[in-house]
């Protein structure tokens, strides 16, 4: 068998897995189904900050905020609280906006793409631990913002969060309610992984393109040296706000549909603690090489919840002494430092001279 025959079979053995992994799982308990639809929501914000961090060299502590643009923007536009709160939109929209997907990821995506492009244009001569401290406290502005943006006019319901978001609806089938096919029942978990799956997949396609283009020789070549890169010809300061841009554009897509699925939205859900997880999936992966990052996202995001059936039982041990979310977060600390001492360049990094 030669090598693109084992290729083939390899993608679909791996394409079949995929489809076939929720419906077994789903028998066990939506509950497996729906850390895989957490999982596949992480991959696309690692991907996207794979843009920034990984091929432009660009260290970016603030990418949830792009995640929150994205989610926050859905969340006014699929839910009744701007018809309940804004009397001019009650007016021409009595029903509520109610926007459908096709509209809403391209919205989200393009919103997010102009902050990340507003995040860039001022840091294009910061580098190393100053871009990066610049960085995050754009992320810490966005979330006090959404904090505090329910006065004088209540745009995003400050810190009680907006709920009753509408579900997706993708040709005609929403996935917020079961669907039947042949006899088979599928749950919304299972809806939402089909959906998130492709959009993953669409990215993956995305990101290997960029990494093998002349964009991402140009990324790879400000990574490694600027100055270097200046001195050839290279418009470094267009290079990295289209980093920026393309990569908060994953961010906003990826916040859209975590709105959709989690039907509520507060800022809670977009701290300085989730964008240092989705730099760890990056590095701990793999830096710039996009299988690795793949595999070092689904494990970061999967491994808490996996050890949470580990750490209750640890925690009867000791009598209920040790908290189980405190000793989750342990474990998962443990096993990444165990992952980096063995393999320092990540779990699956890029050939030598090809990262």
């Amino acid at each position: 068998m030669n090598s693109n025959n084992k290729k083939f079979l390899t993608f679909a053995v791996s394409a079949v897995a995929l489809l076939v992994l929720p419906l077994v799982l789903q028998g066990v308990g939506h509950a497996w189904v729906r850390i895989l639809d957490t999982a596949l929501l992480y991959i696309l914000l690692a991907l996207g900050l794979n843009i920034v961090v990984g091929f432009a060299g660009l260290l970016d502590l603030g990418y949830v905020a792009f995640y929150a643009v994205g989610a926050y923007l859905f969340a006014l536009l699929g839910s009744p609280h701007l018809t309940e709160n804004i009397p001019w939109v009650a007016a021409h929209f009595p029903n509520g906006l109610h926007t459908p997907i096709w509209l809403a990821i391209p919205l989200g995506a393009g919103l997010a793409a102009m902050a990340g492009v507003l995040l860039g244009a001022p840091t294009l001569k910061l580098r190393g631990d100053y871009l990066a401290i610049v960085t995050l406290g754009f992320g810490e502005i966005i979330r006090v913002f959404l904090n505090n943006l329910d006065n004088p006019v209540n745009l995003t319901n400050g810190p009680k969060g907006i709920d009753r978001i509408d579900p997706l609806t993708v040709f005609g089938v929403s996935l917020g309610e079961p669907w039947e096919v042949m006899g088979h029942t599928l749950p919304p978990v299972t809806l939402h992984y089909y959906l998130f799956l492709s959009l993953v997949v669409l990215a993956v396609i995305i990101c290997l393109r960029l990494q093998h283009s002349r964009l991402g020789r140009a990324w790879r070549a400000i990574r490694e040296d600027e100055i270097a890169a200046k001195s050839m010809g290279l418009n470094t300061r267009n290079l990295k706000l289209l980093a920026f841009g393309l990569g908060a554009t994953f961010g906003g897509v990826a916040g859209v549909l975590f709105a959709s699925f989690q039907g509520f939205v507060s800022p809670e859900s977009f701290s300085l603690q989730e964008s240092i997880m989705v730099v760890a999936m990056v590095v701990l992966g793999g830096l710039g090489h996009v299988p690795g990052v793949v595999l070092g996202a689904f494990l970061l995001a999967a491994l808490p919840e996996v050890l949470r059936h580990v750490a209750g039982p640890l925690q009867a041990m000791t009598d209920g002494r040790l908290d189980a979310a405190i000793l989750r977060q342990l474990l998962v600390a443990l096993a990444m430092i165990g992952i980096m001492l063995v393999r320092p360049r990540g779990l699956w990094p890029a050939p030598e001279g090809k990262a």
